[in-house]
């Protein structure tokens, strides 16, 4: 649990974000916002109460939302299309996500766990889903067709008439150079470093395989070099 002055630092860093006065203008407490938004149908959590606790500046209960209701936002923005005071709840809960990674919150950390796969993929592959990802015991929600499509899978990834790397552990081929920038990008904005706040252990898989990858392609800015 959190002191006052750490739960106060975090609001003071919410209410720093540069997006903070745009988003938030005022509540008339009409509830269009809850009454509109998918994720309060089946779950406990309202955008109205996000917005009322963020502008009556009530400390203790953001931080408690922070560690559970904000994650149920969908972030589909209904609530900031509908609201007559042209707030947004939706883009309240990404800044309040935001400073939860920062701080390295338990709710984020537990939230963000199943997606290191995906990061992962992504980091080595430069495709966040790759069709090798698609088994019948992770998704038993898609019903008994689901079995279909992962016993035929290289099959059917060959039928595809797109140009393709035929190959089911990647979606589509990516460059050596893109890989590049896209790692650059991602240590520029802050997501390695939040990375490692989250996850310590696969921020060192994918900081050692981007050390690789940058060696790779200035091993083949030189061999163009010399070819010219």
């Amino acid at each position: 649990m959190a002191t006052y002055a750490e739960m106060r630092e975090m609001f003071d860093e919410i209410r720093a974000d540069f997006r903070y006065d745009h988003e938030l203008n005022g509540c008339l407490n009409c509830g269009i916002c809850t009454a509109t938004c998918p994720s309060a149908q089946f779950y406990d959590y309202s955008p109205r109460e996000i917005v009322q606790l963020l502008w009556t500046e009530n400390v203790e209960q953001i931080y408690d939302a922070m560690q559970e209701k904000m994650w149920a936002c969908a972030q589909c923005m209904t609530c900031a299309a509908r609201c007559p005071f042209k707030n947004s709840p939706g883009g309240l809960v990404m800044i309040m996500r935001e400073v939860s990674i920062r701080h390295g919150m338990q709710s984020a950390k537990d939230v963000l766990r199943p997606f290191g796969r995906v990061m992962l993929k992504l980091i080595t592959t430069g495709n966040q889903l790759s069709p090798d990802m698609i088994q019948p015991d992770h998704f038993p929600d898609w019903g008994p067709n689901i079995q279909k499509v992962e016993g035929d899978l290289r099959i059917l990834r060959k039928a595809i008439p797109v140009r393709t790397l035929q190959t089911v552990e990647t979606a589509w081929e990516v460059s050596l150079k893109t890989s590049v920038e896209m790692y650059t990008i991602w240590e520029m904005t802050g997501v390695l470093k939040s990375l490692e706040t989250m996850d310590e252990n696969l921020f060192d898989v994918i900081e050692d395989f981007i050390d690789e990858k940058r060696e790779d392609y200035e091993d083949w800015l030189e061999s163009q070099n010399d070819k010219d």
